[in-house]
């Protein structure tokens, strides 16, 4: 059963390519640019034309074509150019040779197609020759009744004349004109040549005379070049005389003026000189105060700052110590106090108690006033030895107090010294200073430094300084130190009087 499937499926298939190939092998189609013309068994149009043809013409669609009973064959219908090159004569006898090309194509009619074919359908290629022939003869006799100037002026004319005379050959061989152009018109005897010769002899002539006028412009303007030259050239020389003169003026002042720049240039050495010396005594004076003022500003401050913190420090745990012994004892004599308080209150208690006993026994009124008055006396002889305790537990904290202020001082007594020098600094200062006050003119050789040692010199031989200087410090000394002629002691020590 499968079998027999494939069998009417491949019979089928080649059944379709059997009249695919038939189709292909009957059917034609005619191009946009060309005509079928079908002759043969059958070959018969839907006109009126093509029945008296004998043949059918197809444009733009599809036929089938009987092989063997009938044919086919393709007219083209695209445009086609046919060279023209003409030898006649004119008018006037001059002859000529005229170029051209003349576009031409089969009509789209029905009519033109079938002249076309009859006259060209295997001859197809021949059509440029009789074309060719058509327009010569044409050309020949319209060019004989014109002349060369209605040729060289008046084309359209001739193409004109020339398509009109032409257009009947045309429609009987079934063609169409698209264009017919001259293109050259060459003329052997010259006659165009010497036609055009008077204009260029009318031109030339023109030319001349303009060039001999701008020549006669062009010597006229050089030579009122050359008049404004020498003229230039003279007020180039009086200007160049003038400057002269006035270079001479200058050189004589220049030559008086000798001995007068000489001065002045000395003058601007002197004011120059002046100036450099200023500024190194600005400079002196900026480096004085930038080597010698500042640094000792800066180590006073230092050795000040130092001193009052140390100072500060000693006096604060001085002053804690004493205040810690002041704690102590006000709580001893508070213990006392209450202590004795106390006792006086229970020695007042058992009075009491041993009145009302002596009361309670049947004794005296009497009696019990007594052990009353036993009683309060006691408790006053305890409150008395309580507040003298307690004054004199508090007069031991005040002189262990002063007694560690002294220790204090005398241990710190350099800070102490050298805080008060760092004080009085500037009061030394100006003391000593005034040993320069009466001098006129001094010569520092080493600058900022012989500046400072002169300074220290005139503080350490003796001068209004180190006098406020010990004086100073005879007051800070305190009570066991000893002061000799060359300054304070302390501990043995001999202190500076400079920071």
């Amino acid at each position: 059963m499968p079998t027999e499937y494939f069998l009417i499926g491949g019979a089928v298939l080649v059944a379709l390519l059997v009249l695919i190939m038939l189709f292909k092998a009957v059917w034609r189609v005619a191009e946009p640019n060309e005509a079928l013309i079908i002759s043969g068994l059958g070959a018969r149009g839907k006109s009126e034309l093509a029945d008296s043809l004998g043949f059918k013409i197809i444009t733009g669609k599809g036929t089938s074509v009987l092989p063997g009973f009938q044919t086919a064959r393709r007219l083209r219908l695209d445009s086609r150019a046919a060279n023209l090159q003409v030898s006649c004569v004119t008018q006037q006898g001059i002859p000529v040779v005229v170029k051209g090309v003349v576009i031409y194509k089969v009509g789209d009619d029905l009519h033109s197609i079938a002249n076309a074919a009859r006259r060209f359908l295997d001859q197809q290629d021949s059509m440029n020759g009789a074309i060719h022939e058509l327009f010569t003869g044409h050309l020949r006799s319209i060019i004989g009744n014109l002349t060369v100037e209605d040729l060289i002026l008046n084309r359209e004319r001739l193409t004109g004349e020339t398509r009109a005379s032409a257009a009947d050959e045309m429609i009987k061989l079934g063609l169409i004109v698209d264009s017919l152009q001259i293109q050259e018109i060459e003329d052997e005897t010259g006659y165009i040549t010497n036609l055009g010769k008077p204009h260029a002899a009318r031109i030339a002539a023109s030319a001349r005379i303009a060039e001999a006028q701008r020549d006669q412009e062009a010597t006229e303007a050089e030579q009122i070049a050359a008049a404004n030259k020498a003229s230039a050239w003279r007020d180039a020389q009086i200007k160049q005389a003038a400057y002269q003169a006035e270079i001479d003026e200058a050189q004589a002042r220049s030559r008086q003026a000798g001995p007068l720049s000489e001065a002045s240039a000395r003058q601007e050495v002197v004011v120059q000189e002046t100036r450099a010396a200023e500024l190194e005594a600005a400079l002196a004076e900026q480096r004085l105060q930038a080597q010698v003022r500042k640094p000792a500003d800066a180590r006073a401050y230092e050795t000040v700052t130092l001193s009052q913190a140390e100072r500060d420090a000693r006096i604060a745990q001085a002053e804690a110590e004493a205040r810690e012994t002041e704690l102590r004892a006000a709580a001893q004599a508070s213990q006392v106090k209450q202590a004795a308080a106390a006792e006086a209150e229970s020695v007042r208690l058992r009075g009491l108690a041993a009145a009302e006993a002596t009361k309670a026994t049947g004794l005296g009124e009497a009696e019990a006033a007594k052990a009353r008055g036993l009683a309060a006396a006691e408790a006053a002889q305890a409150q008395g030895l309580a507040e003298a305790e307690a004054a004199r537990a508090k007069g031991l904290a005040e002189a262990e107090s002063i007694r560690a202020r002294a220790q204090a001082l005398a241990e710190n007594q350099e800070a102490v010294i050298a805080q008060q020098l760092a004080e009085n600094w500037p009061q030394i200062v100006e003391s000593g200073a005034k040993a320069f006050g009466n001098v006129d003119h001094m010569v520092v050789l080493n600058g900022a430094q012989g500046i400072e040692e002169m300074l220290a010199k005139a503080l350490t031989l003796g001068g209004t300084g180190l006098g406020l200087a010990r004086s100073l410090l005879n007051g800070a000394t305190p009570n066991g130190a000893t002061s000799n002629g060359t300054g304070p002691e302390t501990n043995g020590k001999a202190v500076d009087p400079a920071p």
